[in-house]
């Protein structure tokens, strides 16, 4: 996702909801930032497990968002290793 941002007089910018679920920021997260002559760069700060328990169901939050092809050789792998015994 790409895009332009706004700075408001305090120096603020607001990170679009599509960019905020995708990388499962939510209100309160910590950003680490760096920058340097070639510009700014802001990451969610990971401290607890990525697998986390939601709704009832464990769920992984790597903070990159895959692709329905992607997902779909994911799974393919993974229940074809559970299927051989690789598990």
């Amino acid at each position: 996702m790409n895009g332009r941002l706004t700075i408001d007089q305090a120096g603020r910018v607001v990170i679009p909801k599509r960019a905020r679920e995708a990388l499962g920021i939510r209100p309160g997260d910590m950003l680490d930032m760096t920058f340097d002559s070639n510009g700014l760069t802001l990451r969610p700060e990971r401290h607890a497990s990525p697998l986390q328990k939601e709704r009832g169901v464990w769920v992984f939050r790597s903070g990159v968002l895959l692709g329905q092809e992607e997902a779909n050789h994911a799974l393919d792998q993974m229940r074809a290793n559970r299927t051989s015994g690789q598990d």
